[in-house]
């Protein structure tokens, strides 16, 4: 935690909220431009240590089972992770930021839950459990971490069993002699379903078939994946996971899933019961936990009085990358659509640094 002096109103050109991936990556191109740290912007973080929601993952999420974490802009992440891939995650990464924070002096306020952000004429108003902050623009990288997402379903409530969602994971060995039944189509579901089937009982279910992606994903079909989640932001809608425009990866941890049949998917079924879950065409199946993978929705309610949000439930993005919300350009979302990713929030932190302070001509 920072230990520079907190006023009742805190007067900042611009405010970074959060500080994952995007949210350093943010600071960083600010200060590169020239701004002050502490002074002309300041990152409000709700975590009560650096690592974003590296932090918080599962133990078993290794450097060897993750997308390599990218390279912060400025400074290297392989002297921190080491060539051990079997680091664990959420061990790693929060070092890695952390030793970031530092080498920048980016002075990151933690940990400071923003609670609203109003509009106050010339400058927006954020309120917080530590400060008040008037500020000219926001660089919003809130992430999803807590923001999980569990579809509504008929009878959930009466189920006698167990219901977790993916951030409740700890461990498979804890479903030992359990029926579990994991729900969801990405790569945390393959991951988890992949760990659990190995000391219990399974059955995968997912609202979709699977699609199955042959051979590397490489540069050019990671840049027309990025291009169609942007066309998606840029016309007002809900983003879309990342899986459903890249499709899963055949590796050999589901060609061994697929030989132990693990990857034998069910449709989703349409209601919960006390016992476990149940199809259209009347079958039954009894399970002891139903395990939600169904991913995160994006952390925004904070920002809810600004009115960003579309009838369709998304915000007009527009800017170079996609990161300036078309109604409010004094704000940027990084971490959201196209820059939900390793390699793409690094890029968006720039833009957005980059295309607010110019609008607030703080630079040339």
């Amino acid at each position: 935690m920072t230990d520079f002096p907190i006023h009742a109103a805190l007067k900042l050109d611009i405010a970074v909220i959060g500080a994952g991936q995007a949210g350093l990556s943010s600071a960083y191109h600010l200060k590169k431009l020239g701004l002050v740290p502490g002074r002309d912007f300041m990152v409000l973080d709700e975590a009560p240590r650096s690592g974003g929601a590296w932090q918080f993952r599962w133990p078993s999420l290794t450097l060897s089972t993750v997308n390599r974490v990218h390279d912060l802009p400025g400074l290297g992440f392989a002297q921190f992770a080491g060539d051990d891939e079997t680091v664990k995650a959420s061990v790693a990464v929060p070092h890695y930021f952390s030793a970031y924070e530092d080498h920048f002096d980016l002075k990151v306020l933690r940990p400071t839950k923003v609670t609203m952000v109003c509009d106050r004429g010339e400058r927006l108003r954020i309120e917080s459990d530590r400060a008040l902050f008037a500020v000219r623009g926001i660089i919003n990288a809130t992430g999803t971490w807590e923001n999980p997402y569990i579809p509504s379903y008929p009878g959930a409530d009466r189920f006698g069993g167990r219901s977790l969602h993916t951030r409740d994971f700890r461990s498979a060995e804890a479903f030992a002699g359990q029926h579990v039944l994991v729900v969801g189509g990405g790569v945390s579901a393959i991951q988890l379903l992949d760990q659990i089937s190995r000391v219990t009982r399974t059955t995968w279910v997912t609202r979709t078939p699977p699609r199955w992606r042959e051979g590397p994903f490489d540069e050019d079909a990671g840049r027309k994946a990025v291009a169609m989640v942007e066309e998606r932001v840029r016309a007002g809608l809900p983003p879309r996971g990342v899986v459903s425009v890249t499709g899963l990866p055949v590796t050999p941890a589901i060609e061994s899933m697929r030989k132990r049949g693990v990857l034998d998917r069910q449709p989703m079924f349409s209601e919960i019961t006390p016992t476990g879950v149940r199809w259209e065409d009347g079958m039954e199946l009894d399970v002891d936990v139903i395990l939600w993978c169904t991913g995160f929705r994006s952390s925004l309610d904070h920002l809810a009085p600004l009115l960003l949000q579309e009838e369709s439930g998304g915000i007009t993005m527009t800017g170079r990358l996609a990161t300036q919300v078309a109604k409010d350009p004094r704000v940027h979302l990084v971490g959201y659509g196209p820059s939900a990713s390793t390699i793409g929030a690094n890029r968006a932190g720039a833009a957005a640094a980059r295309e607010l302070a110019s609008f607030l001509d703080l630079v040339d």
